[in-house]
């Protein structure tokens, strides 16, 4: 996929891009209308904007001048690997997301910090429509299928009290007798 970077109000680094743009590994737009207009085409991955001026727009990359244009080169660049970084990081779990990264599991402006079992134990519900106890317990725990524990249970109990008090959630993880899983019914 092509990465993107939009010019936004600034004639000068266009020009300067002009003349080195065998050399770069993205191409360019300029853009001088309202940048707001193309919000759903600039919050694509391979999409940033390079601009003076400070809009509150997501993939803005704001540069201050004098600057050495080999380090803007490096800065944008750098900027679209953290973009596809992040964005490889977040996984769709029910309604919230799943920054594996940062181990944290938000929906809108609330999150939730997660501990290292958690994100596997979430994980792992669901990749399976049902989960078992003893499945559960052999693929996140490591542990054999005829040791006796409560592991899973209290770790999944733990886990739905923080989604209760965070989201008001009562209902994330699911069971029934077959095993646990994901309630994707939002």
């Amino acid at each position: 996929m092509k990465k993107i970077v939009l010019i936004y109000n600034s004639p000068m680094l266009l020009e300067i891009f002009e003349e080195i743009k065998n050399k770069l590994d993205f191409t360019f737009q300029v853009y001088t209308e309202n940048i707001t207009n193309k919000l759903d085409i600039i919050n694509q991955n391979n999409y940033i904007i390079i601009s003076q001026k400070s809009d509150k727009i997501k993939n803005l990359y704001i540069f201050k001048v004098p600057i050495k244009i080999n380090r803007l080169v490096e800065k944008i660049n750098l900027f679209f690997l953290a973009k596809n970084f992040s964005n490889q990081s977040s996984i769709k779990v029910s309604k919230y997301i799943l920054d594996l990264n940062s181990r944290k599991i938000s929906t809108g402006k609330r999150h939730l910090d997660l501990t290292e079992k958690e994100v596997q134990l979430i994980m792992f519900i669901q990749s399976n429509s049902i989960s078992s106890l003893k499945d559960i317990q052999k693929k996140v725990w490591n542990y054999s299928s005829d040791l006796e524990t409560h592991t899973v249970e209290t770790h999944i109990y733990r886990l739905r009290k923080k989604f209760l008090k965070t989201f008001n959630d009562s209902s994330f993880i699911k069971n029934t007798k077959s095993g646990y899983f994901i309630n994707k019914n939002f």
